[in-house]
């Protein structure tokens, strides 16, 4: 059986660790990879755990998001089913409609034009990023602002 606290020991040929060159144990370098791979792991499923907790059928998902019995119980639903792509962008545009039939038509012409502001930042946050997920990104800070003027300036 190997020793396994013996000390390891960098190649010399490689001068690029000279500056984190550091005597470890063959069991602690084991436990670090272990731990970053752990990690590596849990962030790769934390997608699939979301997609867990959505308790509504796809297929009836939009009919449930304007049934919802307000902004933010939409809002908490639209969380817990995101897909973290471009299919967020039908439930976000569903959840801001919800979240808008609350307060757009209390606002003041100050107020309205600060909430347009806010769709546009959410809009130009992402734009020269490519890819689904940014798309998924811009749905939910739309949905977000919807959510938050709802919350301070709603019913």
């Amino acid at each position: 059986m190997p020793d396994t606290n013996r000390e390891f020991q960098f190649p010399e040929s490689a001068d690029w660790l000279v500056l984190v060159k550091r005597r470890i144990t063959r069991k602690e370098l084991m436990k670090r990879s272990i731990a970053i791979a752990l990690s590596i792991l849990a962030t790769l499923a934390a997608p699939a755990a979301a997609l867990a907790e959505c308790t509504v059928e796809r297929d009836v998902l939009d009919d449930a998001l304007k049934q919802a019995p307000s902004c933010a119980a939409a809002y908490r639903l639209f969380e817990d089913c995101e897909l973290g792509a471009s299919g967020d962008v039908p439930m976000g545009e569903v959840v801001q409609e919800k979240c808008e039939a609350d307060f757009l038509g209390k606002l003041d012409a100050a107020r309205k034009a600060a909430y347009r502001r806010q769709l546009f930042v959410c809009d130009h946050k992402y734009a020269k990023q490519t890819g689904t997920m940014y798309r998924s990104f811009e749905a939910f800070c739309r949905a977000g602002a919807a959510r938050d003027f709802a919350k301070r300036y709603g019913k």
